[in-house]
């Protein structure tokens, strides 16, 4: 743990603009830069009053900002940390404020899983094929087209199975609002058959542990969905314009 002294501070003053937003980008930068890690007291609100030249206020702000997204911790007697794991909150506000650029987060999604698959090819365990075996078979005995949920637990398996703790914070929040993009396939549309048959084939490729032949399959089986997404949503905008 460090001291919380001024030493080694290279915090530069901060104009009128944006104070607050200012303040958080030096706080962050600290992190970036290595001068602080994760799980190191900050300095006070009175400490980064006098460093950054601002009022209590805009301290204040900066810091409840940062606790929101789960940057910082504050608690009461003890200061405020900074996390010793980020969590999906960032993330999570980035793609809420994308919200409405649904193509944006289908491609999100897209270049991320593929980065997921290749990595599970690697490391991924005989329990988490088994796992992934059974997922298959509760999509064979479904009554409807919709397999989002089984889907999403599918997605999740292999997200968990990179072993990457920063891309486990990316994929809950993103499939929260890949459900928005679900939204605009209308059921007919799913095709359970196809779909169950691009999860077998990536469950085999994974089984051989083929990062290459597994980065093939979750690409046919993503832009196949992305396909048919972006038609939905074409077809949505129409709509709203007439």
């Amino acid at each position: 743990m460090i001291d919380n002294d001024k030493k080694g501070m290279d915090i530069k003053s901060l104009s009128r603009k944006s104070l607050s937003k200012q303040v958080m980008d030096e706080l962050i930068d600290l992190l970036m830069t290595g001068k602080y890690k994760p799980g190191d007291r900050i300095p006070s609100e009175f400490e980064l009053m006098d460093i950054c030249n601002v009022s209590r206020p805009v301290i204040r702000e900066a810091l409840t900002s940062l606790e929101v997204m789960g940057i910082i911790n504050r608690k009461t007697r003890s200061g405020s940390f900074f996390s010793d794991k980020i969590g999906s909150k960032p993330f999570s506000m980035m793609l809420a404020l994308s919200a409405g650029d649904l193509p944006s987060i289908i491609e999100i999604r897209v270049a991320l899983e593929l980065g997921l698959v290749t990595l599970a090819a690697e490391k991924i365990t005989d329990e988490e094929l088994r796992m992934l075996r059974e997922n298959i078979e509760k999509m064979r005995t479904l009554p409807t087209e919709d397999s989002s949920e089984i889907d999403k637990v599918f997605h999740k398996i292999i997200a968990h199975s990179a072993q990457n703790s920063l891309f486990e914070g990316m994929i809950d929040p993103l499939q929260k609002f890949h459900q928005k993009v679900l939204d605009h396939i209308p059921l007919e549309d799913r095709n359970l058959t196809d779909t169950l048959n691009y999860h077998i084939d990536i469950y085999n490729a994974l089984e051989k542990r083929d990062p290459v032949e597994a980065y093939i399959s979750m690409y046919r089986h993503l832009d196949f969905v992305r396909k048919k997404a972006l038609k939905g949503i074409e077809k949505s905008m129409l709509s709203s314009e007439e």
